[in-house]
């Protein structure tokens, strides 16, 4: 057991704010259930369907057995016996994560879409003219309203309490934590509430006899450090209700890219295939490594005349080379019908959200899941270059 000592601290370091954050209550589920009633009420599962699948979403009724995301399907259905299992269908899921942005797009001030399902919105401010509970209050109702979906939001100082104040107002529910009952509220709550806390990091503060986010408030900022670095200083301050990161704005141009512009100008259709093809491999290993998802892809191409043209195409969330590899050739085909010079090409992906690879397990090609893993294993390790496909490669890549 720990010795923990009293410390006083400086909630100064960040000024209060209002940040509302909204989270779709077991996202896939719900949109499921909007399709087909008989599902309601009854334990769903959705996920793959081989031995190596995992569970991407499942409904409160199969929590109860011990379900949760992330866990192997085949474990899922022992625990639950009578769950309906449902393959996902990520294009119908990102047209509904997009109908619920709409709407929070015509009323916020400023928002940032997290992940698929979840979004903070910076309301600052908003009490000098009107209730910053109330306008959340009809934020919600008019998602509720319109996208038929059920939503969980919680009101604090910052996206840190506010996130957690959703956990607790769940399922379908409402919670505001005001600055002064911040503490009080995060104290007895299980230091697994607190983001950025993993399984190692639970474990860890587990065998110290740390328990409640109270306890780990209490310890010295040095000990923290010692023990997780500089995590263990972010995780104490987010245990002391601080957190100054913002609501970063929310924009379909949010994206990566890459260009090539070429030596010579050029009509050879397939080494610019090729071209488009490395430059995409490369921006969906990066996507994968900083487990973001894209749902918008763009080509440009500069004719020798300067002139520039641009095509995109909107696709559910993914971070695949095959699907984007896809959808960048049909854009190409579709964008190059003048048959003059090319001096630069170019692949833009955006609308990108937070999101691992579990979002793409709808492609239930258990072999091409498994190939990805050690194709980004074999990059991380030895640098983005060390494999790359053969219908990619080229004498000059370009950077």
């Amino acid at each position: 057991m720990i010795k923990i000592q009293s410390k006083v601290v400086n909630k100064m370091e960040t000024p209060n704010r209002t940040i509302l954050h909204l989270d779709l209550d077991t996202f896939f589920v719900s949109v499921e259930r909007l399709l087909n009633s008989k599902l309601t009420a009854k334990p769903v599962i959705i996920g793959g369907q081989s031995d190596r699948a995992v569970v991407s979403s499942c409904s409160y009724e199969a929590r109860q057995f011990g379900v949760h995301s992330g866990m192997p399907m085949k474990m899922a259905y022992n625990l639950c016996r009578d769950a309906i299992i449902i393959w996902g269908d990520m294009d119908l899921y990102t047209k509904y994560s997009r109908l619920v942005t709409d709407v929070i797009a015509d009323q916020a001030p400023v928002y940032e879409k997290a992940s698929i399902d979840e979004h903070y919105i910076d309301i600052t401010g908003m009490d000098r003219f009107f209730c910053a509970y109330t306008w959340s209050h009809e934020l919600r109702n008019r998602i509720l309203k319109e996208t038929g979906l059920p939503v969980s939001f919680g009101l604090s100082v910052n996206k840190t309490v506010s996130k957690i104040a959703t956990g607790e107002a769940k399922p379908n529910g409402e919670k505001e934590v005001p600055a002064l009952l911040v503490q009080p509220f995060l104290n007895p709550l299980s230091i697994r509430k607190i983001p950025m806390v993993g399984e190692k990091s639970y474990q860890l503060l587990r065998s110290m006899g740390v328990s409640t986010i109270q306890t780990l408030s209490a310890i010295p900022q040095p000990m923290m450090e010692s023990l997780l670095g500089k995590t263990g200083l972010e995780i104490w301050r987010r245990a002391n209700g601080i957190d100054a990161s913002p609501v970063v704005p929310y924009s379909e141009e949010k994206s990566i890219s890459k260009e090539c512009t070429f030596e010579t100008d050029t009509i050879d259709i397939d080494m610019m295939k090729q071209v488009i093809i490395g430059m995409v491999e490369k921006l969906a290993f990066k996507l994968r490594k900083y487990q973001k998802l894209t749902s918008v892809v763009t080509i440009k191409i500069r004719y020798a005349n300067y002139d520039t043209h641009t095509l995109q195409k909107k696709i559910s969330y993914t971070s695949f080379d095959h699907v984007l590899m896809d959808t960048a050739l049909e854009l190409f085909k579709r964008l190059y019908e003048r048959r003059m010079l090319i001096r630069l090409i170019g692949v833009k992906l955006g609308g990108l959200v937070n999101g691992a690879q579990q979002l793409d397990l709808f492609d239930h090609n258990e072999k091409m899941i498994k190939l990805y893993m050690q194709i980004d294993k074999i990059k991380l390790r030895y640098g983005p270059s060390a494999i790359q496909r053969a219908s990619g490669l080229m004498i000059h890549s370009p950077s």
